[in-house]
C-alpha cells in the first residue's frame, strides 16, 4: 500500500519551502522505507533555494542529512532490517563499483549520478514519490525533510540503537565532511598549523578534526563572533574575523611558517576567495576546498607562478574524502568515547513547519547546525 507523508518542498528557486503531502510507493527491490527522527539543515539545501545548485525538475524535496528507523524493506535488501536505526549517507556506496572497491566510497558511481542531476533512485519513467500528479525530485536521492523517506539501501548505514538520534543525523553529512576535510584530505598531523575559513556546520567539524589530529595551532576564521567563540570551545586556538585579518597575524603567530593546511568551508565560496586563502598556506602546504559555489561558475583568481614555485596544492573534497560505511560508525564511536563533541553542534531545533525560520536563522549567522525534529 502506498504511504502518505508530509515533506518540505520547493516549487522553484528563490521560493520558500512549503510543507506538502507526498505519496510514496512500497519499497521496490533494494529499497527501504524509513520513518525519520531528525534531519540536519545543511547549507547545501540553501544552494538549491538560491539557484546555485540546479535541480532536474520541480517539486523538489529538500534534505540530505538525517536519521531514522527502518519500517519496511523491499526484495533483496541485505544491509538493514526492519527496526534498525540508520544514518543517511548523502553519497551512496554501492560497494562494487571501481571507486567503492578501491576504498573511495565517497566517489561511488551511484553517488555521482547526483551531478548528472539524476535525483531519483528508480529507472526513468517509474514514479515513486508523487505530490499531487507530479513526480518529486529529492536532494541526494534522499529528501530527508520528510516524515518518511523511500531510499536505496546503498544510502543507509546501520548504527547502534542506544545512540541519540539527533547526533546520528549530524554525522551523515556535516560532521563526516568537516572532520574528513581535516583528517583525510588535509592530512593534518601532530604539530601542524591549520586554518579553517568559515565556521558553520562543516567548518566547526574541520576545527574538531584538526584538533583531534594534534594540530599545534587551529585557526578559525569567521566574521560572526558567536561562531568564533564556538570554535574556541571545540578546539580552535586562535580566531580572526577575516582572511585579511588572519594574513596580518599568522606570519608572526607561526614564526613565519604559515599554515600547513587551510580548509575552505564558508557557506558559499567564490573564485576571488581562493588566492587570499592560498596566501595563508605554507610552502608545500595544502588548500582544501570543501565549500560549494554556483555550479556554473568557472572563474578562480590564482597566481599560478607562486602556486608552482611554492609547491602548494589545491584540493577538492566530497564527503571529506572518507568512506560512509566506515566513517559514520567510527565518528559515532568517537562521540561515545568523548573524543568528538556532537551535542554542542546543535544550536536550534525546529518543527517541519518551521523549516523557513531555520534557514533564515542560518542566513543570519545564528546557527552552527539547526535540526528538524520529527
Amino acid at each position: 500500500m502506498p504511504t502518505t507523508t508530509r515533506a518540505a518542498v520547493l516549487w522553484g528557486d528563490h521560493q520558500d519551502w512549503k510543507v506538502e503531502d507526498m505519496t510514496l510507493d512500497d519499497p521496490g527491490p533494494g529499497e527501504v522505507l524509513v520513518e525519520m527522527a531528525y534531519a540536519g539543515m545543511c547549507h547545501s539545501d540553501e544552494h538549491v533555494v538560491t539557484g546555485d545548485m540546479p535541480v532536474p525538475f520541480w517539486p523538489f524535496v529538500g534534505g540530505h542529512e538525517g536519521s531514522g528507523v527502518v519500517t519496511q524493506v523491499g526484495a533483496g535488501v541485505t544491509h538493514v532490517a526492519v527496526g534498525d536505526h540508520v544514518s543517511m549517507a548523502f553519497m551512496p556506496a554501492c560497494g562494487h563499483c571501481k571507486s567503492c572497491s578501491t576504498g573511495q566510497q565517497n566517489l561511488c558511481d551511484e553517488g555521482f549520478k547526483l551531478f548528472d542531476l539524476q535525483m531519483m533512485t528508480r529507472s526513468e519513467g517509474e514514479r515513486s514519490h508523487t505530490i499531487g500528479d507530479s513526480e518529486a525530485a529529492r536532494f541526494a536521492q534522499l529528501g530527508t525533510f520528510s516524515e518518511k523517506i523511500l531510499v536505496s539501501q546503498d544510502s543507509l548505514v546501520r548504527v547502534e540503537p542506544d545512540l541519540p538520534m539527533d547526533v546520528v543525523a549530524l554525522v551523515s553529512c556535516g560532521v563526516a565532511t568537516g572532520v574528513g576535510s581535516a583528517v583525510h584530505r588535509a592530512e593534518v598531523r601532530a604539530g601542524h598549523n591549520v586554518a579553517v575559513v568559515g565556521i558553520g556546520g562543516v567548518g566547526i567539524n574541520a576545527v574538531q578534526g584538526a584538533a583531534i589530529s594534534g594540530a599545534k595551532r587551529v585557526i578559525a576564521v569567521d566574521p560572526v563572533e558567536f561562531k568564533r567563540e564556538k570554535a574556541m570551545e571545540m578546539g580552535a586556538t586562535h580566531t580572526y574575523s577575516s582572511v585579511e585579518e588572519a594574513l596580518l597575524a599568522v606570519p608572526e603567530l607561526t614564526w613565519g611558517e604559515m599554515c600547513d593546511s587551510v580548509i575552505m568551508t564558508p557557506g558559499v565560496i567564490t573564485g576571488d576567495m581562493v588566492e587570499p586563502a592560498l596566501n595563508l598556506v605554507s610552502k608545500g602546504g595544502r588548500l582544501v576546498v570543501t565549500a560549494l559555489n554556483g555550479m556554473l561558475e568557472n572563474d578562480v583568481q590564482l597566481n599560478l607562478f607562486m602556486l608552482a614555485m611554492m609547491n602548494k596544492s589545491v584540493l577538492g573534497t566530497v564527503f571529506g574524502s572518507g568512506n560512509p560505511r566506515a566513517d559514520i560508525p567510527e565518528l559515532l564511536s568517537m562521540y561515545r568515547e568523548g573524543v568528538l563533541d556532537l551535542d554542542g553542534l546543535i544550536t536550534n531545533r525546529y518543527s517541519l513547519e518551521d523549516v523557513n525560520q531555520g534557514y533564515q536563522d542560518l542566513r543570519d549567522g545564528k546557527n552552527i547546525r539547526g535540526v528538524i525534529e520529527f
